[in-house]
């Protein structure tokens, strides 16, 4: 017995120590499993492969609306969007419908597990499923990679993706990957096809639809069984309202309304910019431009309808609109309609080479002020121009006669405009113009020549709008900007401040039907603008440039085969649709127009010639030049005659027409039989004996060395025995006055020499 009792105790020890040995390795075993589910869980994970993907490249205005998007390489609209841009109810309806503890299980919900098995166990079939967010965000992950994978490799990776990644990265994800049939992927571009508007304002019933199609898209597609749509989008309300996210008077209100869903064309605004950048566009990048969606969209429009209706005779227009202040384009349209193919819609008008008309005059006008050879009032002649075999007309054949140059600008008179170019020459303007940004002069300055005024080269609408930018924004350079992320690129100044005031001035009219508003109305007044407008040789073109601080406004109007037709003419059909966009702009706070304060200064002016005067003009006006202006080009109209008169002499033609550089008249010696004598070399200013006073003034302690045979020949010049330089017919000699008595001699090409002294003094106290 003993011995049994032994055998037994034995037998009984091994028994307990195996159960023990078996319990510490379940115990170790599961430690284990532990352990690498802690690993796998907190092991870092690729959670781009689920939360990222090819999306729809997007071009965006100034303020993030969106202009155009482009298909993904797999052919699907995907417009990805943050959750500060998605609807609330939207994310409310997915939560409710889709994930009630979304909020607080780890990726996976026991909950939904054990609720669903129980119900598929008990109705013998799949009911229900289980599936989270996080699930369904990481299934769609497998699937853009075509990649299947099992509900528990999906619960896994979802505690991962969700615990590495958060919640609000998991909704916006879901949000952007979820199917709403077709080829729409992600909540923006399924309410931009059925509601026609961004995730951002969706409502209530709108956002209860969208979530209810990724349950089953071709089913609940309000494109398909409306009346199944509508059953799946009350039951998302429903749920909505199960979880406290609507009142019961809400959702009955909400429920009884009809889908409102149909098929809306997705954005598609500046469509040849959106070409020029479609590289990138197609990349799935995101371009932000400094376009306005609002303007976009009016300018659009609006060319469309001016266009359709001339009834064919105009078939394309361009247009560019652009803020001044920052040089940044607001619209940009480069035809009348960009899917018409009837008339190559398609090409792009703003940036092809057309001949620009007279819509390059302001700049011929400018670079003659800056070169100190015009001033604003002065007297042209608009007369018959004849010079070899160039005959420049007006536009109307007409001739004006004696005209200021503001005038002659206003009006866009030719033969002023070409006797400026003459003076300034053809080299410096096309220069000048190239300073400007224009760079479709493809032939030298002596191909153009005198024509380049009138037209006779090419321009590009959005360069000349560039120009004109320049010009409003008083003289600074700056090239346009249609990328919120362009670079800063350095400023030049092309002009004074000075000269672009007075521009201003002779620019300044009152839009077609603003001129009785001008006078009617006191406290809202049209605002002040400028406009020039252009029509090109053979009725091709018209243009019309408006700006004044504010914007500049450039339109073009043709056909892109360039026939012509009788409706082409700037005035009449450019300057209409320029004016018209102009006027639908945002009124902006800051001044339209520019201070002249600082800029100018008053000058007493022959009244004749518009000129400085001289002691021999009999009649006298006050003008105000840029303060920058010599006062070197003085009146040489008037000079003494016989018995105490004064002579008044006039060129005889425009061709070469100054009346600062006239030639002294020769005034008939009654004892003499020879009245067409030479006149003698005499030294007329400074006069022999004359006395000056320092002024003070910027530029204004200079004079012009004047002659009585300056129209004849050249002469060198001489101050107190030292050489100065030549002066010519057209080229005169200007001398800054210095303190104290100088000798003053001037020498002609044949020897003869004349010689005047002169004093130059400080003002007196009471001059002063």
């Amino acid at each position: 017995m003993a011995r049994l009792g032994q055998e037994i105790a034995r037998t009984f020890y091994r028994a307990a120590a195996f159960e023990s040995r078996r319990r510490r390795a379940a115990q170790g075993l599961g430690l284990f499993a532990g352990l690498c589910f802690v690993w796998l869980y907190l092991w870092p994970m690729d959670a781009g492969r689920f939360l990222a993907g090819d999306a729809s490249g997007e071009m965006l205005d100034r303020n993030g609306a969106l202009l155009y998007a482009f298909l993904t390489p797999q052919d699907e609209w995907r417009i990805e969007r943050e959750l500060d841009q998605i609807s609330p109810y939207l994310a409310q309806a997915t939560k409710a419908v889709e994930d009630q503890r979304f909020g607080y299980h780890p990726g996976v919900d026991p909950v939904a597990v054990l609720r669903a098995a129980w119900q598929n166990m008990t109705q013998g079939r799949v009911v229900s499923g289980a599936s989270t967010l996080a699930m369904q965000v990481v299934k769609l992950g497998y699937r853009r990679q075509a990649i299947s994978c099992s509900k528990p490799v999906q619960a896994v990776q979802a505690m991962r993706l969700q615990a590495q990644s958060g919640r609000d990265e998991i909704l916006r994800a879901y949000l952007n990957w979820a199917p709403y049939g077709g080829n729409l992927i992600g909540c923006e571009a399924a309410s931009r096809r059925f509601f026609g508007k961004p995730a951002a304002e969706l409502t209530v019933p709108e956002a209860a639809l969208l979530a209810a199609i990724p349950k089953a898209p071709a089913v609940y597609s309000p494109f398909g069984d409306a009346d199944k749509a509508l059953q799946r989008r009350n039951f998302v309300l429903l749920r909505m309202k199960e979880e406290g996210y609507l009142s019961e008077a809400e959702y009955k209100w909400y429920a009884a309304e009809p889908l409102g869903a149909r098929n809306h064309p997705f954005p598609k605004q500046a469509p040849h910019l959106a070409m020029r950048m479609a590289d990138e566009l197609e990349q799935g990048k995101t371009i932000h431009t400094t376009l306005d969606a609002n303007i976009q969209r009016e300018v659009e429009r609006a060319l469309q309808s001016v266009v359709r209706s001339t009834q064919g005779e105009i078939t394309n227009a361009a247009a560019i609109v652009i803020d001044v202040s920052r040089a940044e384009i607001l619209a940009r349209a480069g035809s009348a309609d960009f899917w018409d193919q009837r008339y190559d819609g398609q090409y792009d008008a703003a940036r092809a080479s057309r001949s620009p008309g007279s819509t390059l005059k302001p700049f011929v006008y400018a670079l003659a002020m800056r070169e100190q050879l015009l001033y604003s009032n002065e007297t042209l002649f608009d007369g018959v121009w004849d010079q070899g075999r160039y005959h420049p007309e007006n536009f109307d054949f007409e001739h004006r006669g004696l005209i200021s140059a503001s005038n002659a600008l206003k009006d866009s008179l030719n033969i002023p405009a070409v006797t400026l170019l003459q003076r300034i020459g053809v080299a410096p303007a096309y220069e000048f113009m190239r300073e400007a940004g224009v760079t479709t002069f493809t032939h030298s300055p002596e191909h153009y020549g005198l024509s380049l005024v009138l037209g006779g080269c090419e321009a590009r609408l959005d360069e000349l709008a560039s120009a004109y930018c320049m010009l409003a924004s008083l003289g600074v350079s700056r090239p346009l900007r249609v990328r919120v992320d362009s670079p800063a690129t350095p400023t030049k100044r092309l002009l004074s401040r000075g000269v672009c005031v007075k521009l201003y001035e002779m620019l300044e009219q009152p839009l077609p039907g603003e001129l009785f508003g001008l006078m009617a109305k006191t406290v809202h007044a049209a605002p002040r603008v400028c406009f020039k407008t252009g029509t090109s040789p053979g009725r091709r073109d018209a243009w019309c440039f408006v700006f004044n601080q504010h914007y500049v406004v450039g339109v073009w109007m043709g056909n892109n085969d360039s026939r012509p037709s009788k409706k082409l003419v700037g005035a009449e059909s450019a300057l209409p649709l320029a004016a018209q966009l102009f006027r639908s702009l945002p009124v902006q706070s800051k001044p339209v127009w520019p201070d002249a304060a600082g800029a100018l200064r008053t000058v007493e002016v022959c009244a004749l010639s518009g000129l400085p005067m001289t002691r021999w003009c009999l009649h006298t006006r006050n003008e105000t030049f840029p303060r920058e202006q010599y006062l070197n080009r003085l009146c040489d109209m008037h000079y003494p005659g016989g018995s105490g008169n004064v002579v008044e002499h006039w060129p005889g033609s425009p061709h070469g027409w100054d009346l600062a550089s006239i030639g002294s008249p020769v005034v008939p010696d009654r004892e003499s039989t020879q009245s067409d004598r030479r006149e003698d070399l005499r030294i007329l200013e400074p006069a022999a004996g004359a006395e000056y006073v320092f002024t003070g003034e910027d530029n204004g302690d200079r004079i012009r060395l004047r002659t009585s045979v300056d129209a004849q020949t050249s002469l060198d010049w001489y101050l107190n025995d030292r050489y100065l330089g030549r002066s010519a017919p057209q080229r005169p000699m200007l001398l800054s006055l210095t303190d104290g008595e100088h000798r003053l001699a001037c020498m002609s090409a044949d020897g003869i020499v004349q010689s005047v002294i002169f004093t130059v003094s400080a003002p007196t106290p009471a001059q002063q």
